[in-house]
């Protein structure tokens, strides 16, 4: 097959699957090696951008996905309904950060961390899929250890772990901030 028709086949795999898709999946389904179909999925993710296409593939550690443009939300908010869209308070987010960053963690290091309780957020944080329970810590008590999940990854447009921010350029940010007021 030639690399015309491969691409073809993945982009309708992509399309008719809808979730995430593992390289392995799609190694597998268009008998590929993964590390030329790799390849040819960042030509593709490169394609989709050079041409400004509606459409774009995202790539989540070793998966990939369509999904839209973030430039052309304001056209797709008016299509669909109106939902009640509820951000996430700033004890979420806090405890958020402090889970991708210091991930695996235990609630009891994040209270540590906050200086309060974060029962609530840690709560809404697993309800909306962002963090997810990794495992038990092997001590008293056996603390629930937390870390992010791929969905964060696609709600905050990164590709990996790796592709946060440095913490030090955060915290620069924050002081300049302070100095400025």
């Amino acid at each position: 097959m030639d690399i015309r028709e491969l691409k073809s086949i993945i982009e309708s795999l992509l399309f008719t699957w809808g979730d995430p898709l593992d390289i392995k999946d799609i190694a597998s389904i268009v008998e590929a090696d993964e590390e030329e179909l790799s390849k040819i999925m960042q030509e593709m993710i490169d394609e989709f951008d050079y041409n400004m296409r509606g459409i774009r593939i995202i790539k989540v550690n070793d998966t990939y996905q369509f999904g839209t443009r973030p430039e052309n939300f304001e056209w797709i908010k008016k299509l669909s309904s109106p939902k009640i869209a509820k951000n996430l308070s700033n004890a979420a987010l806090e405890t958020l950060s402090i889970i991708a960053y210091r991930q695996p963690i235990i609630k009891s290091d994040i209270e540590a961390i906050r200086g309060v309780k974060c029962d609530k957020a840690i709560e809404t944080l697993v309800e909306r899929g962002l963090i997810t329970e990794l495992g038990r810590l092997d001590k008293v008590g056996r603390p629930i250890l937390y870390g992010t999940t791929d969905v964060f990854l696609r709600c905050f447009g990164l590709e990996n772990l790796e592709s946060l921010p440095p913490l030090k350029d955060i915290i620069d940010d924050i002081d300049n901030m302070k100095i400025e007021k």
